[in-house]
């Protein structure tokens, strides 16, 4: 009868659970850019400058979605946060009305491989887009033309 008990109990609390909707959360994390906007896991977070990113787009940059009103963390402005729903149904979370998106080229928590693609950005607290410097251009060469003679031309 004590099993009987305790497994229903069990099961009442799994049933609730299930019914609960996942709540994502919005964080900040240190990286070489400074503080962006993370996931839960820490995996930096990025919006598309130049409209929305759909179809083929979505294979690079997945949308970070919820099935719930997102949560925000420690240093995250919550009136900042929002969804808006995709074509599937989903929720896309949103950070100050901009669409929120991970990199497929970032690894771990932390990597900010994103920043440095056109037009994607990651994004601190406040909302000031972050963007990797480009990498600097060759130092230009000069040539001297070859004077065998000394002859000063």
């Amino acid at each position: 009868m004590r099993t009987a008990a305790v497994l229903l109990i069990a099961l009442a609390c799994t049933a609730a659970a299930a019914a609960t909707p996942q709540r994502t959360k919005v964080a900040v994390r240190s990286t070489s850019l400074g503080s962006v906007l993370v996931d839960a896991r820490g995996h930096t977070l990025y919006f598309f400058d130049s409209g929305r990113c759909t179809g083929a787009c979505l294979a690079t940059w997945p949308a970070f979605v919820t099935s719930a009103k997102p949560v925000a963390g420690a240093g995250i402005p919550a009136a900042k946060l929002g969804t808006v729903k995709l074509a599937n149904g989903k929720l896309q979370v949103t950070f100050a009305g901009h669409p929120l998106h991970f990199f497929g080229g970032d690894a771990a928590a932390g990597d900010v491989n994103g920043a440095s693609v056109p037009q994607w950005w990651a994004l601190s607290a406040t909302g000031a887009k972050l963007h990797a410097a480009a990498a600097p251009a060759p130092a230009p060469t000069t040539t001297v033309p070859y004077d065998p003679g000394g002859n000063g031309y």
